[in-house]
């Protein structure tokens, strides 16, 4: 019995010792890790954040008429350049019933007063000749002659007005003729002859006749998430990319920030407007979709290295990468960093171009891109 035992202890201990002698032998016989190392480059580097918006004019004037009608003729159409002033549209009265009526009725009783008034100088005229009365009892009547034919003439532009929204002697200033009250281009004519139309007033805001601005002053409106809105500040240069304008950046400079957000889509989003800066060959149509880049900080032609290649100490968090001093050798050198964009930081010191950095997590990448 001992003796069985004996026997298959050393059975054990032999396979446990062949079995470590193999496992050390494959050990030795993997290839040893070879890191792949890398050389800083030259680079202009942009941190930045994007907002998505749209160009608008700055000042979009809409033009509302006085009185209510239908569109007679309409004189202009979208792209038109017009000066303050100018003829836009012509609107012909739809007169209201009651109004007319009432105008109606005014001239009658100013008519009425009117003979009344009339008769009364021919009257006090007659007296005064015969030497009845005073030079100033003829004159009282006059004047009240006079008013009354004021009154009844009154009445009488008063009903053509309403009847037709104009009269003799205001042509130019009929509420039927509608002007540009800028100059500027027409962005936009919404209406058609034919068309009625509503007056602008103090409970209404009226039919819009016409939209006009002056194209050569446009800014971009959009939108930043609530955290981007803490990264940036007014004056922030802009670089203004419109999806229907190829190959071409515009400048702009970012001049308002909403102090209070909106909830969109389960998000909070804060407006901003950037003044675009003049532009002489491109023509730039109002509501073009766009995209702003904000620019946070620029670093132009410095020493950047890729983010990836830069490894942390775990006590102090100060950057650091290893430099190829020999074939596969490698020693530790601390970095400053500076601006970075993402996948490029800017190196401030610690770093001279020829330096070859050790590539130190490419097997994860390979993991992960895997």
């Amino acid at each position: 019995m001992k003796k069985s035992v004996t026997i298959i202890i050393l059975v054990l201990i032999v396979v446990v010792f062949t079995a470590s002698m193999y496992y050390l032998y494959q050990k030795n016989a993997e290839d040893p890790v070879v890191y792949q190392v890398e050389t800083p480059s030259k680079q202009s580097i942009v941190k930045k954040a994007v907002a998505t918006g749209s160009i608008l004019p700055l000042e979009e004037v809409l033009i509302k008429p006085n009185i209510s009608g239908v569109i007679e003729e309409i004189y202009v159409e979208g792209g038109d350049y017009v000066k303050s002033g100018d003829l836009l549209a012509k609107i012909k009265v739809v007169p209201n019933l009651n109004a007319l009526n009432d105008a109606r009725n005014a001239i009658d009783e100013a008519k009425i007063n009117l003979n009344d008034q009339k008769r009364n100088y021919e009257r006090q005229l007659s007296i005064f000749n015969k030497g009845v009365i005073s030079q100033a009892d003829l004159e009282r009547a006059q004047v009240a002659y006079d008013q009354a034919k004021q009154s009844y003439s009154a009445a009488t532009k008063r009903y053509d007005i309403v009847k037709t929204g104009t009269t003799s002697g205001l042509r130019n200033a009929a509420n039927t003729l509608i002007r540009a009250t800028v100059s500027g281009m027409v962005l936009e004519v919404p209406v058609e002859v034919g068309n009625q139309v509503i007056e602008s007033n103090n409970f209404n805001e009226g039919t819009t006749i016409a939209a006009i601005a002056d194209v050569e002053k446009m800014i971009f409106e959009g939108k930043v998430d609530e955290s981007e809105v803490g990264k940036i500040m007014e004056d922030l240069p802009l670089e203004i990319t419109v999806g229907a304008i190829e190959n071409q950046v515009f400048d702009a400079v970012l001049d308002y920030i909403a102090p209070k957000g909106k909830e969109e889509n389960g998000a909070i989003q804060f407006e901003i407007k950037g003044t675009l800066k003049k532009q002489d060959t491109t023509f730039i149509r109002a509501g073009l979709s766009a995209n702003a880049s904000i620019i946070l900080a620029r670093a132009d032609s410095v020493l950047a290295l890729k983010e990836a290649l830069i490894q942390f100490d775990d006590e102090t968090k100060k950057p650091f990468v290893e430099i190829e001093t020999a074939e596969q050798q490698f020693e530790r050198r601390d970095i400053e960093l500076g601006v970075s964009d993402g996948i490029y930081v800017e190196v401030k010191s610690g770093l001279e171009m020829e330096d070859r950095i050790k590539v130190w997590n490419a097997i994860e990448e390979e993991e992960n891109s895997n």
